[in-house]
């Protein structure tokens, strides 16, 4: 299991990207459609002063459970070995174990 503090950065990170999600598409919208590059550079700063955090590339994926961060099925939002777990004791519907 993840420690708690984590679980709860991440959380804060995705109200920081829900927050100032509508400001950074539109910015980047203006900078496609301003031609002079003295406006966009004035863009790109306002872009800039926005939180690091606030950025949707800093999201990771958690698996829903555990809250581990890696080998995350998009599908499912678990990782591989509750994955797994779960398909074995039947409680995914429409999975297959691999049987060869």
């Amino acid at each position: 299991m993840a420690r708690k503090s984590l679980i709860h950065r991440e959380k804060k990170r995705q109200k920081l990207e829900q927050k100032y999600q509508l400001i950074r598409r539109s910015s980047k919208k203006e900078i496609s459609k301003v031609l002079p590059s003295s406006e966009k550079w004035k863009i790109h700063r306002k872009l800039q002063s926005s939180p690091r955090n606030s950025a949707p590339i800093r999201l990771h994926r958690r698996c829903f459970l555990t809250g581990r961060p890696r080998a995350n099925y998009r599908d499912f939002g678990l990782s591989g070995h509750i994955l797994r777990e779960m398909v074995c004791a039947c409680l995914l519907p429409g999975a297959i174990r691999s049987s060869w």
